[in-house]
């Protein structure tokens, strides 16, 4: 019994890995279409929700390392779609914000994005995606437990 108790946990893993990695996939493709990598877009769509943020807490609110926010932040400056900003109280902070331009382009490719995703995720109705939800919730939160 046990060794069937493992190979269902295998296959659980695999077929969600396959699952994330196609969904990924689709979804990384429509964003080289429009300009952008993941990352920056990633960045930039944080930055338009959640407003400025300092360099040093982008990497974690995006799953990103932290040596990468530079170079990308970098990368969005010259494309003057984010300004770095001082903080006034603190010199040893910078903070990342979107320009005009960047909530311009994010405006209008947002919501195509979340429609894409939208679209992916039409194979499931109402109830099976909340179901999907809790249950990936409880791995991904038991996980945490476990490595704490």
């Amino acid at each position: 019994m046990e060794e069937k108790n493992i190979q269902m946990s295998l296959k659980l893993f695999v077929v969600l890995s396959r699952a994330y990695k196609v969904v990924n996939e689709e979804t990384n493709e429509w964003i080289y279409q429009n300009g952008l990598n993941p990352t920056e877009f990633g960045v930039l769509e944080l930055l338009y929700h959640k407003g400025p943020q300092p360099l040093q807490q982008i990497g974690s609110k995006i799953l990103l390392a932290s040596g990468s926010i530079t170079y990308v932040v970098d990368k969005l400056e010259k494309k003057g779609l984010v300004e770095r900003v001082a903080c006034p109280t603190d010199r040893r902070v910078t903070y990342a914000a979107i320009t005009e331009k960047g909530r311009a382009v994010i405006e209008e490719i947002f919501p195509k994005h979340a429609e894409n995703i939208h679209s992916l995720m039409s194979v499931l109705d109402d109830e099976e995606k909340e179901t999907a939800i809790r249950l990936l919730k409880k791995i991904g939160l038991a996980v945490k437990d476990l490595s704490t």
